[in-house]
């Protein structure tokens, strides 16, 4: 195996060890103890972030921030990269922003100029929009972190209710209309909430909270189920041009039921504290939506309504 093969098999390998001794390595490449020191020195000075374990039993670790070994990327795969980064540039927040601005420069530097020149002029051609929503990146990485390590997450959410501390075990993180979204379990009050990331003030992780696995088996294509009591049915009478409005919206869209004349009804089910936000959305539309149930929704649109006029009295 040539020299520079070797290196990028040791990269991988030691990747995916926690801990690794010299001589695990030189039994596993054949090697001897004197060339593989020499090829993790080599290593430390490309920039490998390896540390020595002093002590019996000891060896080397790698630094929690791992450098990942050479990937080999197509034209087609290099311009696709830069696209999907690309099109994050108009969320406010993103929970690794750093990160992606740092990996494209980098990638960005070694690719061959007819590549680059061809990246150059997709720059403002195409773009994703998203509302501008100020969001903390600290808080989203922090969500992030705590789905990928497995570990419960100490907020300070600022609910219509106040500022509240709140233990919560994230199921997913998701954007919709320049928000960013955190379904989880919350400890307090023993079931499933949607969070505003927004709205949290502060947040950390906390593992001296027991990870539950019940938890983890949902997703976003697979949410939890929510008790009864703390849901409600909402249903939304749509013109033609409600359908047309509403059926991008991830949460009505799938639910709409169109008639022949290209009117439809959407039924959905809401957490009951978060009622009001989608009565906002199902306000934007206008006459192109009245909303049939339940009574306390119809009560808050005839609210909205009467202060609207209000302004113009």
């Amino acid at each position: 195996m040539l020299k520079a093969q070797r290196l990028i098999q040791l990269i991988m390998i030691i990747n995916a060890k926690k801990s690794f001794t010299v001589q695990e390595l030189a039994d596993e490449f054949g090697l001897s103890y004197r060339t593989i020191t020499r090829d993790l020195q080599e290593l430390s000075e490309l920039g490998i972030p390896l540390y020595s374990i002093q002590g019996r039993g000891g060896g080397y670790k790698l630094l929690r921030d791992r450098t990942l070994p050479p990937i080999a990327f197509s034209e087609s795969e290099a311009i696709a990269l830069f696209f999907a980064s690309q099109s994050l540039q108009f969320f406010g927040s993103l929970p690794f922003e750093e990160g992606a601005s740092s990996a494209l420069n980098k990638f960005y530097h070694y690719l061959p100029d007819d590549i680059k020149e061809q990246i150059d002029r997709l720059k403002n051609k195409v773009a994703i929009w998203s509302p501008y929503r100020a969001t903390d990146p600290e808080c989203l990485k922090t969500l992030l972190q705590a789905i990928m390590t497995r570990s419960a997450v100490s907020i300070e959410y600022n609910s219509r209710h106040g500022v509240r501390q709140r233990n919560i075990q994230p199921v997913g993180l998701y954007s919709s209309h320049g928000y960013w979204y955190c379904p989880a379990f919350c400890y307090l009050k023993g079931d499933y909430r949607l969070f505003r990331a927004d709205r949290i003030l502060k947040a950390q992780l906390n593992e001296s909270i027991p990870w539950r696995k019940d938890v983890e088996q949902f997703d976003l294509r697979n949410p939890p189920e929510k008790n009864g009591a703390d849901q409600a049915s909402l249903t939304v009478e749509l013109t033609a041009n409600g359908v047309r409005l509403l059926e991008s919206e991830s949460w009505f869209g799938p639910a709409i039921e169109r008639r022949e004349d290209g009117r439809g009804t959407a039924t959905i089910l809401v957490p009951a504290e978060n009622m009001k936000f989608y009565l906002d959305l199902i306000w934007q539309l206008g006459e192109d939506a009245r909303v049939l149930e339940p009574t306390e929704a119809i009560e808050y649109i005839k609210q909205k309504i009467k202060i609207m006029s209000l302004n113009y009295n």
